[in-house]
């Protein structure tokens, strides 16, 4: 994962989520998510993630995580075979970012997706006065280490989906841990989409 997920950012999540849905977490990171949802919301819940210290540190917790490489595709999985599927803090990391999504959505009834805001004041300040790639909080690495492969901004992926005519069903956006509803793609630092096909 690129950062550590705000507690705002899985409250919202939370929110999405009805009571006892069955739900698929790809790159669940340390599961700590899958953990809350199984707690709070008595969800059927399975993780992928390609990293073995994460899968070891979410076994030991007792959660259901595969190790496989999402951008490969999740040919196993039956279409609609869960009720969401979950893409939190990982679309930007993947290679296919738009097969994964495209695979992601034919599994789930619904898709929840994560990312950080690229576009972000504090980064467009770093880029624009520093000249250099940024480090912010929802950027926190430098350049050469980072895991993020894409850089998109909230206002890239709304045109995303409607060139790809999927259907987002509500959005929430994530600065200094609290919810924003103002300029989102200049002031939010995370932004969250429930999404169908």
């Amino acid at each position: 994962m690129s950062q550590q997920p705000t507690k705002i950012e899985h409250q919202v999540i939370m929110n999405w989520i009805e009571q006892a849905a069955s739900v698929l977490d790809l790159g669940c990171g340390d599961g700590e998510l899958l953990t809350r949802l199984i707690e709070e919301k008595q969800v059927r819940a399975q993780g992928i993630e390609i990293s073995e210290q994460s899968i070891h540190r979410c076994v030991a917790q007792g959660l259901s995580v595969f190790q496989e490489d999402i951008d490969t595709g999740l040919a196993e999985y039956a279409d609609k075979s869960f009720d969401y599927v979950i893409l939190n803090q990982t679309f930007q990391q993947v290679k296919k970012p738009d097969f994964v999504l495209e695979e992601a959505l034919r599994v789930g009834k619904k898709t929840i997706v994560g990312f950080p805001n690229f576009v972000h004041y504090k980064a467009r300040f770093q880029l624009f006065f520093r000249g250099k790639v940024p480090v912010t909080p929802s950027l926190p690495y430098e350049w050469y280490d980072t895991p993020n492969l894409h850089f998109l901004s909230i206002a890239d992926f709304r045109e995303y989906c409607k060139k790809r005519d999927i259907t987002i069903e509500q959005s929430a956006f994530v600065a200094k841990n609290k919810k924003i509803r103002l300029l989102p793609n200049l002031l939010a630092e995370i932004g969250l989409f429930l999404l169908t096909k």
